[in-house]
């Protein structure tokens, strides 16, 4: 009786265990899928409350405007990167290459137009 006891109790914790393994895998691919956009949007929105009455909307157009003029990859990724953790647009030299440091100053002056349009012109 022991014996089929222990057995049924064993075969019940392999069971579980195997659900829990399977609901975790899909939870993890599932936080791989997401989308980056929707991702940049999530980080950026909290630093524009109390700012902007939309934040998720200036943070959308930030993303698919000022830094979608910005070509280089490195320099992009560093923009929303900057975006993302202050909500506003900065670029830190140490998140470029060195060789791409003196294009800082240019992606500015590149986003300038796009950024104050997101941020204080009306959706139209």
């Amino acid at each position: 009786m022991i014996l089929r006891i222990s057995v049924g109790a064993l075969a019940a914790i392999l069971l579980l265990n195997q659900s829990a393994g399977a609901q975790s895998q899909a939870m993890r691919s599932a936080l791989r899928l997401t989308d980056p956009r929707s991702d940049f949007v999530r980080q950026c929105a909290p630093h524009m409350l109390g700012r902007w009455a939309h934040p998720e909307e200036v943070c959308g157009c930030l993303h698919d405007h000022a830094a979608a003029v910005v070509e280089d990859t490195d320099l992009r990724q560093a923009l929303l990167r900057g975006i993302s953790e202050t909500g506003v647009p900065t670029i830190e030299t140490q998140w470029v290459p060195a060789s791409k440091q003196s294009e800082i100053g240019p992606t500015f002056t590149k986003i300038a137009r796009p950024t104050l349009q997101c941020m204080f012109e009306p959706v139209n």
